[in-house]
């Protein structure tokens, strides 16, 4: 079982424990999640939707609402529109954008809400009460660490970013760090938003540009599918490794086949909301509070443990 099924189970397990030992005004717990705009958030309101159903199930007195939207300003009035004429007990939020939901999510907390935060973190980590999210800068780190390796210390590389955000801060400083002190060069570095039509297209403005590519990174699986196919479509055989993070199925499945390009991967679940929805549950059925920060492992995923990290039938 990984860390994060672990986590997970524990933290229902504790739930049901519970029993119907809540208080009689019924809890309200609004679960905030962008949209499934690609494959990652499609995870993510998977594993929201089934936390809510699970836990309305066990618990008459607690109601978990989830919400998606589809940018952050939607974002933002979603939260608006949850507050609005009900008292929130508890905020679960994966933010759309860090800047952009500073403030909004600042003023839900200043109404009494308990606040989690999950994956992209706050401008002011004062606000969450509880952070979950994967090791962004292990992310990074171990991706650089192996292209290191691999390429012997030097070569040129190429980077997609995804939306501004925290964890995509980490994500690269990771990356620059695991780099620093060698000859790997990055010859370019913009933002494809996470998506797999930008990513297709930027990289086939990078073909364009650099005769001599060593290897990309896209750090994310959504941005790496659309690298894949630009590169195919080139028929440039320079490129030694294409890279991505997340641990999207498709990506864990080439690592399991032995693909020459993208012969690693590094995990990023999005059942980490699930993880914290249950976290935050626990803190108003009368549980221990659970507050601070979770971090779930980033080990690099490669063909002798892939197995261990492949859902073939989950939506991510």
């Amino acid at each position: 079982m990984t860390r994060t099924k672990w986590v997970a189970a524990a933290a229902l397990g504790a739930l049901l424990m519970a029993g119907q030992a809540v208080a009689a005004d019924k809890k309200v717990v609004a679960v905030s999640i962008p949209a499934a705009d690609h494959g990652w958030t499609a995870g993510v309101v998977y594993h929201a939707q089934a936390a809510a159903k699970e836990i309305n199930a066990a618990f008459p007195d607690v109601e978990v609402i989830v919400k998606t939207s589809p940018s952050a300003t939607a974002q933002v009035s979603a939260l608006e529109d949850l507050s609005a004429g009900r008292k929130l007990d508890a905020l679960v939020i994966l933010p759309h954008t860090s800047e952009e939901l500073t403030m909004p999510v600042k003023a839900v907390k200043d109404g009494g809400a308990f606040i989690t935060v999950v994956d992209r973190g706050l401008n002011d980590p004062a606000i969450q009460d509880l952070y979950v999210a994967g090791d962004n800068i292990a992310v990074g780190k171990n991706t650089a660490k192996f292209l290191v390796d691999k390429l012997g210390g030097k070569g040129n590389l190429v980077v997609l970013r995804g939306i501004p955000t925290v964890i995509d801060d980490e994500r690269i400083k990771g990356f620059q760090d695991g780099i620093a002190g060698t000859d790997l060069k990055i010859l370019d570095i913009q933002y494809a938003n996470w998506n797999s039509d930008e990513a297709f297209k930027l990289m086939q403005d990078y073909l364009a540009k650099y005769p001599q590519i060593d290897a990309v990174w896209a750090n994310d699986d959504d941005m790496l599918l659309g690298v894949l196919e630009a590169i195919k479509e080139s028929g440039r055989t320079d490129i030694k490794f294409a890279l991505g993070g997340n641990g999207m199925k498709e990506i864990v499945k080439k690592v399991i086949d032995g693909d020459a390009v993208t012969p690693v991967e590094t995990p990023y679940p999005p059942s980490m909301i699930k993880t914290a929805i249950y976290m935050t549950v626990a803190n108003l059925v009368g549980q221990a509070p659970v507050r601070g920060n979770v971090k779930l492992d980033a080990p690099l995923i490669t063909q002798a443990n892939a197995a261990e990290f492949y859902f073939p039938d989950s939506p991510f």
